[in-house]
């Protein structure tokens, strides 16, 4: 007989079920995939190595959990993910608001329903995508939406005095028995609310308006939290932090390979606009370096921190400036260029806290910078580091070796200096920004000559990447002005520079 078509206590009892708590269920669930090679955890990417085996070893010791990491951290998707180490399906008394077992249960509407229907008693299978609960943290969660409180409606229609049990409304916690329970950003709740867990997590006790109950709940307690709090909204009272055996410290992707993986399983983009615009390998990592140079640069406050949501929503956004322009002009296929870089700005803004230096230079400006910087760490990754060519120029006489790579760049920016400028529209067609970029003497052939077996749209693009690569650099200059980038020599573009743009005005900002 299928253990799941049992319907009553007594085929219960006969099958030989075996009472576990949960956090026995999930250790010999997880012995199980352990075992076998398989992962819990799926989907959750450079965590394999710190966060995952802390995760692991708490769950084998039965303990409750903290997962404290900044933000987009991905530690409420964790926390989910343990559905999968509960079994399918468990037994409860049928109609039981506390999930009872039916071999142990405390609530009285079980007890009573036990002591007239015995062996009888009807159950329920639980499914365990219904055993997982999550709340919110925040300051006007009361204890009553936790714990409980007295229903007058429910004693008015039972008849009942408020002294009988039966007119409780359990809250959130009790209603989450035999099951997963998250707290995401434990520290904006309440000192006082906080204190209410207590009792729950060390010794099972509740108290309900006057009701002192023994629920021995069984519950796999988890907490998320942000150490931002600590300072700014709340903090974790420390007799709660104490009674939550395991901490966990998350963290952000430590390489570019895994944080290129988390956005792309994370970024939604439509299949039609997948199919009508291409994104290259190099576009993937420009975006996820801005990132990189978020989280350090000295405008960005750091113990706010920068979610793994930036990149998601830049990269969703540079398909979608694609989109829109090949829409503008009628083109059937399209790719992402640098300049439609430019349509990320947004996604930017508004996922990174600024320190007040970085407050009175304006998020327009950081988030330019942050572009410009990602551009110039990726560049010495494809060409010759303008840099260190400088360098071996300064360091005395230079070898024939020396002089035969020292200046590779010198006939681009010699087109440049000899007066001439390079307007990029960041609406123009492929067609058209192709035949541009042609103009720039010189700047073809030094990518042919690094990359020798790329398609013309390809080609186009590492000619496009070049230009915002020298004026990373400093070699030559780059203002966004009127839907535009302009490319012009560097000593001509600082000396017709205009009052606004010294004011470091948007409209005129220059890149380097």
């Amino acid at each position: 007989m299928d253990i799941h078509q049992i319907k009553t206590v007594g085929e219960l009892k006969k099958s030989g079920y075996v009472f576990q708590t949960i956090k026995e269920e999930i250790r010999k669930n997880l012995i199980t995939k352990i075992s076998s090679g398989e992962t819990a955890f799926d989907g959750i990417y450079g965590y394999e190595d710190s966060v995952i085996p802390d995760t692991e070893r708490a769950l084998l010791s039965k303990h409750n959990i903290l997962f404290l990491g900044l933000r987009g951290q991905a530690k409420t998707r964790i926390s989910r993910k343990m559905i999968n180490l509960l079994d399918e399906y468990i037994p409860i008394i049928a109609g039981s608001e506390v999930n009872d077992h039916p071999l142990r249960p405390f609530s009285k509407f079980s007890k009573n329903l036990l002591a007239e229907y015995g062996d009888e008693t009807p159950i329920e299978w639980l499914h365990r995508n219904d055993r997982y609960a999550e709340k919110l943290a925040t300051p006007d969660v009361s204890v009553a939406d936790l714990i409980g409180d007295i229903d007058p409606i429910k004693a008015a229609h039972l008849k009942l005095s408020f002294a009988d049990e039966r007119v409780i409304h359990y809250g959130i916690i009790p209603r989450s028995n035999r099951g997963i329970f998250v707290i995401n950003e434990l520290p904006d709740l309440q000192a006082r609310i906080q204190v209410s867990l207590f009792n729950i997590l060390e010794e099972g006790d509740i108290q309900i308006r006057g009701f002192k109950l023994r629920m021995p709940l069984d519950i796999l307690f988890v907490f998320t939290a942000n150490p931002e709090d600590y300072t700014n909204r709340g903090s974790i009272v420390t007799p709660l932090k104490d009674r939550i055996e395991s901490q966990i410290l998350t963290h952000y992707p430590k390489d570019l390979e895994t944080a290129l993986a988390i956005t792309t399983q994370e970024a939604q983009v439509p299949q039609s606009q997948q199919e009508r615009v291409a994104m290259s390998d190099l576009i993937k990592r420009l975006i996820e370096q801005i990132a990189f140079e978020a989280r350090s640069n000295e405008y960005v406050d750091k113990k706010s921190g920068v979610s793994a949501r930036l990149t998601i929503a830049a990269f969703e956004n540079a398909y979608s400036s694609a989109e829109r322009r090949a829409i503008l002009q009628q083109e059937k296929n399209t790719q992402v260029w640098i300049s439609d870089l430019a349509g990320i700005i947004p996604a930017i803004t508004g996922k990174i806290e600024l320190v007040y230096e970085g407050e009175q230079e304006g998020p327009y400006i950081v988030a330019m910078n942050l572009v410009d910087k990602a551009i110039r760490s990726r560049f010495i990754e494809y060409f010759p580091n303008p840099d260190a060519l400088k360098k071996k120029r300064n360091t005395g006489k230079p070898s024939a070796a020396v002089k035969q790579e020292e200046s590779p760049y010198r006939s681009i920016i010699r087109w440049f200096d000899a007066g001439n400028h390079l307007d990029l529209l960041l609406d123009m067609s492929d067609s058209q920004k192709i035949s541009t970029l042609y103009r720039v003497d010189g700047l073809h052939a030094f990518v042919k000559k690094y990359f020798s077996h790329t398609t013309e749209k390809e080609n186009a693009l590492l000619m496009e990447f070049v230009l915002h690569g020298l004026s990373s650099f400093s070699l030559i200059s780059k203002k966004m002005v009127d839907g535009k980038i302009q490319f012009k020599d560097l000593m001509g573009s600082m000396m017709n520079m205009t009052p606004e743009q010294e004011d470091d005005d948007p409209e005129g900002f220059p890149f380097q």
